[in-house]
């Protein structure tokens, strides 16, 4: 193998030229021996050739090539040599899968590989039990048509994959699963599941025990409003001592009660997925009235609150929570820019769905806290929320109801230049003004 084919080659091509010439010297024909010994070995050199396509088209994976004589011996001891080495490279191979097959099987978290068409290609044992897959009838079958909740089929569509996604499992409604989607390779998808039952139960156990000290303290701080409420009616009666005290007790008792109304609405939004009064709403038309009541709220201030928006452009959803949301956004603006600064608001759309804005020319938000601001209590400065009356959810609220809705908000901020809150809406919640009029 280790010899030089020319050089072999030549020396058998001279060999055969020299055996020729010989018998034509005893025979006396040059010619027809010379054509004869050619002739010859270009019948052995095409046998050996149909011999090597034989082997090729009918060899089993770990047959060895046939045996061959002079320059074809060293083709087919090649051959074997390469058969040798691909077979080593192929075991060091299979070894290095069955040890990601046996590593990935003793994960309690479930891996799924999909192909860039969706559709399953290899799964773990834990796969079968959180997701309910079965080998190998399942293999090659698109996962939305396993997976069937509507929730996923939105998110496996999208073209983002930054959060992940919760819902029951297929094979358990009591077990809750998180879902994780990666890309990589030619668009092919790598999907995590693992069990947040656990999890799952530990924040609903928080959301009941908010909810219900929401509605237990609820009675007893109205009937302590309402008694303060009536002695600062009657102020004339009480010790002048008092007066400042009451006002006080009022006024935090007014406190108290926007605090409990927010956390009850809170509660209210995580307790579906969805709006159950999910109607198209006129965005421009709430807008307005947002408007008006922004204007009041800035008083004296004298602050320039202007207006863009698109109305030919409804939003599938709840008019209530739209307007909750929206009014946080456009009074917080309020409350945190100065007298005579301008606040902008617009609502328009294009391929990406439908876009609110809230721009400010206010104090500006550190970068720092960007990522915590729709965080619940989270506070930038607990001296300026207190001075504004804020209780620190109004973000919170924003976020959840964007969630609702199948949005996203995108927060951008410059310390002493003001900020920018902008809402992003999926094309599937928009709605036309002109294809709703039609249908009425």
């Amino acid at each position: 193998m280790n010899q030089n084919w020319h050089g072999t080659l030549i020396r058998h091509m001279l060999l055969l030229v020299t055996g020729c010439l010989v018998i034509g010297l005893i025979t006396g024909y040059y010619g027809w021996s010379l054509a004869a010994g050619l002739g010859l070995y270009l019948a052995w050199t095409l046998k050996q050739l149909l011999r090597l396509h034989e082997w090729l088209r009918l060899h089993q994976p770990d047959e060895a090539p046939p045996d061959g004589y002079g320059l074809w011996g060293e083709v087919f001891d090649s051959i074997y040599h390469l058969q040798r080495r691909d077979q080593r490279v192929r075991g060091r191979l299979q070894a290095v899968i069955d040890r990601v097959q046996e590593s990935t099987a003793a994960l309690k978290d479930a891996v799924i590989m999909l192909d860039s068409d969706g559709n399953l290609e290899w799964w773990n044992r834990a796969a079968e039990t959180l997701l309910g897959l079965k080998t190998p009838q399942d293999s090659g079958q698109p996962v939305t048509n396993l997976v069937r909740h509507p929730r996923f089929k939105e998110y496996f569509e999208q073209e983002s994959y930054a959060e992940p996604l919760e819902i029951p499992s297929p094979t358990n409604d009591r077990v809750r699963i998180q879902l994780y989607l990666t890309r990589y390779g030619n668009n092919e998808h790598l999907m995590l599941v693992r069990d947040v039952t656990r999890i799952h139960q530990l924040e609903q156990m928080r959301k009941d025990f908010i909810a219900n000290v929401s509605h237990e303290l609820r009675t007893p701080l109205t009937v302590i409003c309402g008694y303060l409420e009536t002695l600062l009616d009657n102020v004339e009666e009480v010790n002048p001592r008092w007066s400042r005290a009451l006002q006080q007790m009022q006024q935090q008792g007014g406190r108290m009660q926007t605090l409990l109304n927010d956390l009850l609405l809170l509660a209210k939004l995580e307790a579906t997925d969805y709006p159950s009064d999910n109607q198209p709403v006129h965005i421009g038309t709430l807008l307005q009235s947002i408007k008006s009541d922004a204007q009041q709220l800035s008083g004296s201030k004298n602050q320039k609150i202007t207006l863009e928006a698109d109305t030919s452009i409804l939003l599938k959803g709840s008019e209530a929570e739209l307007r909750s949301a929206f009014s946080n956004l456009v009074f917080n603006a309020v409350k945190y820019t100065p007298a005579e600064g301008n606040i902008r608001i617009r609502w328009w759309g294009d391929d990406q769905g439908a876009h609110l804005s809230v721009q400010d020319s206010g104090i500006g938000i550190d970068s720092k806290h960007l990522p915590r601001l729709t965080e619940r209590f989270y506070r930038v400065d607990s001296s300026r929320n207190s001075n504004t009356g804020g209780t620190g959810l109004g973000l919170a609220i924003v976020k959840h109801v964007l969630l609702r809705h199948r949005a996203r908000m995108e927060i951008s901020s410059v310390p002493g230049h003001g900020s920018t809150f902008t809402c992003h809406f999926a094309p599937a919640q928009v709605a036309q003004a002109r294809v709703i009029s039609a249908a009425e």
